[in-house]
């Protein structure tokens, strides 16, 4: 009997470890475990902290690009590097691939991006009919003439965050009616790229202009340098022989697809318009619909209870699986107050692909004089890219000192180094923005409110750090015992005098 007890009680005690571990686990990997690699292993500090503008600009045909600051110390020893893409009505984006992975957040306008993943089907098939072998009533295989197929073609818009792996060729196109901006954010550190701590760009077509971070080892510690290059699309290296061989094709079509002398850059204007074949967008619409709910169910375990949050490989393929999710969409927020503030967090449970580029967003939007309770990360990176308004950002470091204190505005960027404590808050006007984790599944500890380490602390142990009386650490434990995440602003006349709305006893 006594056996049978034991054994029972073992068996309760591994399915209750295994609940456990499943909280901090996201198919099968911990949020502390990391595919990352240092941006700089030698002389690498964060002593200073700047808010970076676009350095550079290069201009194409149908649109430009924007680079921020490549030789910064800051985005290097991070291993990050951010461009922005200001594509105009009827641009193309030419085909690229990248070496490290990447999130691309959408911040105005709408369009179409192609993925190509290696093996996967063209299923989307164009077939024009043959009016002269038309029988009534029926149509058969030999009267349909194939036009086109390819692999399939998403619609994304604005508060879209669109995941891109490393060395998967895409291109965009805008068919709206304005300017569509997407900012894209590269993990460079992560262990996908194996080619080198800087961002490289692989084009399959024009003749580009790019800004690159040149990465220079030697007896002294790492150097970068920036420059301004002019690169040719890959098929350019090739002898063109020997590539029209292995296309099939004559020499004159293979030198136009090298693009020798081709001035457009990197966005090109589409005269007549992009034609391909996609759905309508009110089918589009129903299907962006219909996988949000999918993705809501399985998040939240409605239509899987036995399978949450898991992945085994069979469910879901590079083919099939889904690349972007919407984040501005206020009801998906996961933190909300009465005063329209709210925090929207995406990472590898909501959407699995996430896994496999290792990084996660966060959308916040602050109304007026509101605030996010000050936090670190603990697992991760994070790069502030502000989408509008104005807010002021204060940064600590390890000694706690100050190593930025300062306004953010639209368009400028700032890096929050790991373990970094953080506090933000937006001024007489609402401030937007959108952060890039360098963790699928980024994790902060707060420091106040409802969910904080002030809050999770004995009173007493509270007393002596700070040799404070127990009317004071009940008062600081307390005085934002409602909120959490999100901090409204207290009126003027309390924060001049002890207020009681902030006195609660240990019952609280």
């Amino acid at each position: 009997m006594a056996s049978s007890l034991s054994l029972v009680f073992s068996l309760c005690l591994l399915v209750l470890c295994h609940s456990t571990n499943a909280q901090f686990t996201t198919g099968g990997q911990s949020p502390w475990q990391t595919s990352r690699g240092f941006g700089d292993p030698r002389g690498c500090r964060f002593d200073h902290l700047e808010a970076l503008n676009p350095a550079q600009r290069i201009q194409s045909e149908a649109g430009m690009t924007e680079y921020y600051e490549e030789s910064s110390e800051m985005l290097r020893c991070a291993g990050v590097s951010v461009k922005r893409h200001i594509v105009e009505p009827r641009g193309l984006l030419l085909p690229a691939y990248h070496n490290a992975p990447s999130l691309m957040y959408i911040t105005q306008g709408r369009g179409l991006i192609g993925m190509v993943f290696p093996g996967c089907p063209e299923t989307y098939q164009w077939f024009q009919q043959q009016a002269e072998t038309y029988t009534e009533g029926t149509m058969t295989e030999s009267q349909q003439k194939l036009r086109d197929e390819h692999q399939k073609v998403r619609r994304f818009q604005k508060g879209d965050i669109i995941a891109l792996p490393p060395g998967v060729t895409h291109w965009c196109y805008n068919d709206g009616d304005v300017a569509f901006v997407a900012v894209q954010v590269f993990d460079t550190s992560n262990s996908a790229n194996q080619l080198e701590p800087a961002r490289r760009d692989f084009y399959l077509a024009g003749r580009h202009q790019s800004v690159q971070r040149m990465y220079e080892m030697g007896p002294q510690p790492t150097s970068f340098t920036t420059r301004q290059q002019l690169s040719n699309n890959m098929f350019n290296g090739f002898d063109t022989q020997m590539l029209a061989e292995a296309l099939g094709v004559n020499q004159e079509l293979t030198r136009r697809l090298q693009s020798q002398n081709d001035p457009r850059g990197e966005i090109v204007f589409v005269k007549q318009g992009l034609r391909m074949l996609r759905p309508f967008r009110s089918q589009e619409m129903q299907q962006q619909e219909y996988e949000s709910m999918q993705s809501e169910e399985q998040y939240f375990g409605e239509s899987m209870p036995g399978l949450r949050n898991a992945t085994n490989g069979l469910d879901e393929n590079f083919c099939t699986m889904k690349i972007r999710s919407n984040i501005d969409i206020p009801n998906r927020a996961d933190y909300f107050n009465q005063r329209g503030s709210r925090v929207a967090i995406l990472n590898s449970q909501k959407l699995p692909i996430l896994n496999l580029v290792q990084m996660s967003a966060v959308r916040v939007v602050l109304q007026r004089n509101s605030m996010i309770t000050p936090y670190w990360h603990m697992n991760c990176h994070s790069l502030m890219y502000v989408t509008s308004g104005r807010g002021r950002v204060q940064v600590v470091n390890h000694r706690g000192r100050t190593v930025f204190d300062g306004m953010l505005r639209q368009g400028q960027i700032l890096l929050i180094p790991q373990n970094f404590a953080v506090l933000k808050r937006a001024e007489l006007e609402m401030f937007k923005w959108v952060s890039f984790n360098t963790n699928h599944n980024a994790m902060i500890s707060q420091m106040v409110g409802k969910n904080s380490v002030i809050r999770a602390m004995p009173l007493q142990v509270l007393m002596h750090s700070y040799r404070i009386s127990l009317e004071q650490a009940r008062r600081l434990k307390f005085s934002r015992r409602h909120e959490m995440t999100i901090l409204s602003p207290i009126p003027e006349m309390m924060r001049s005098r002890d207020d009681p709305m902030f006195e609660v006893g240990t019952s609280a």
